[in-house]
């Protein structure tokens, strides 16, 4: 047997909960995220067998706790001090709060800070945030930066051995880290909400367990920090892209793009929650990656059709982008604006400044130059362009799409149709 989706949701909701309050109590991160993933384990392993308890979280931080007694007496290298806290531990800090106490503090943006120490290089922050308080897999978090599995456990090891040399407390961080830190916490988030909304591998297009969770971080941190603009930005740009979720994937899980989405089925409650989003945070101070971004969403959310969108806006909106935060897919995604308002050859000749670089060869490249190839009429070339993004594409259903196209485009009585909008990684 196995946990349905509504008990997995809920352990993903509750671990980095759990995770904050054995590190505020014990002070060490590496044993503490150890106790939650064996927490987590046995969850996997009971709850099917005994029904999901009456007080999930409670049984969640019985078991971590005990787990994390035990791995301290189990270590016979363990310091007199290690001892001296276990000592000094009430026995009731081992058992679930009763029903009626009081609710417990939210450590969600201590947890987060603590995970992005400047001790830990910014890809081991990255990854071990994804791991103990996104909720990812270690095979997930691997997926995201393109590294093997076995690589990546061994990075996050690393990490968790690395902040316990560094004596890293649960507190927060001095003033003159803390927009460094935060600015890894929302480019975690945004990696979370990105994997989710279009895998990186697999059968499924998207996973919405993980866009829910990058979406709930990014509202509890937005609550924590409601001056800040650009973790307001951020949750713009993730409930604006949210919102056409519901359209975006056809009856047999294919992907749809944006140009043939029933845009009748976009949620417009969450683009209006979006939009206000994006012009409040825009007031606020001067423009951030994330900010901009949201704003290209909000012109796309806005347009009642893909010819009816306002392309010489997202292509400003882009050329601000590329110049405050300079990226090869940013690059990308304006050589298809470009082709919007300029034409194709131009977007074309725009590809040659990532062809060599850290895009070579990836089928989103592949795509965008297959867009511009039908785009110029240039029906066989873009053919060839499109089984090659195919061959490269991770997930099933993209690659269905990108043969679909090539097709296609091999098909004289297929007319070419506008683009989709490529994701940012």
């Amino acid at each position: 047997m196995s946990l349905d989706a509504t008990s997995v949701d809920l352990l993903r909701r509750l671990a980095p909960q759990l995770l904050a309050t054995l590190v505020r109590r014990y002070g060490d991160f590496g044993r503490a995220e150890d106790a939650v993933q064996e927490a987590l384990a046995a969850a996997v392993e009971r709850w099917p067998l005994d029904g999901v308890p009456e007080q999930p979280s409670g049984w969640l931080h019985t078991v971590a706790a005990r787990r994390y007694v035990d791995l301290v007496r189990s270590e016979a290298a363990r310091t007199r001090r290690e001892r001296t806290a276990l000592d000094l531990t009430p026995r009731d800090a081992l058992v679930a709060p009763p029903p009626d106490a009081e609710p417990s503090r939210d450590d969600l943006l201590e947890l987060f800070l603590l995970c992005c120490h400047p001790a830990l290089p910014a890809p081991a922050q990255l990854a071990l945030t994804l791991r103990a308080v996104g909720g990812l897999t270690t095979a997930e978090v691997a997926a995201a930066f393109l590294l093997s599995e076995r690589t990546m456990g061994q990075r996050i090891s690393r990490a968790k051995q690395r902040l316990r040399e560094a004596g890293a407390r649960f507190a927060p961080p001095p003033t003159a880290e803390r927009e460094t830190r935060l600015a890894v916490v929302r480019q975690v988030l945004y990696l979370m909400f990105n994997e989710g909304y279009s895998a990186s591998s697999g059968p499924q297009l998207r996973r919405a367990d993980l866009t829910g969770q990058a979406l709930r971080l990014t509202r509890r941190l937005h609550e924590q920090l409601p001056g800040d603009g650009e973790t307001a930005g951020l949750l713009a740009l993730m409930v604006l892209t949210e919102a056409r979720a519901a359209a975006r994937v056809g009856p047999d899980g294919e992907l749809v793009p944006l140009a043939e989405q029933d845009r009748r089925r976009w949620d417009r409650t969450a683009i209006d929650e979006g939009r206000a989003l994006v012009e409040r945070s825009l007031t606020a101070s001067p423009p951030g990656p994330y900010r901009i971004q949201a704003a290209i969403a909000a012109v796309h959310a806005e347009a009642p059709s893909t010819e009816a969108t306002d392309w010489p806006q997202v292509l400003a909106l882009y050329e601000l982008l590329e110049r405050i935060a300079p990226n090869p897919v940013v690059t990308l995604n304006r050589a298809v604006a470009v082709g919007m308002v300029h034409g194709p050859d131009a977007g074309l000749a725009l590809l040659s400044e990532v062809e060599s670089g850290p895009l070579a060869g990836h089928h989103r490249l592949h795509a965008v130059r297959a867009h511009l190839l039908e785009r110029a009429d240039d029906r066989a070339a873009a053919a060839a362009q499109w089984r090659a993004a195919a061959d490269r594409a991770g997930s099933d259903p993209e690659r269905r799409y990108l043969l679909r196209r090539a097709a296609a485009a091999s098909d004289p009585s297929q007319r070419p149709c506008e683009p989709g909008h490529h994701r940012i990684r």
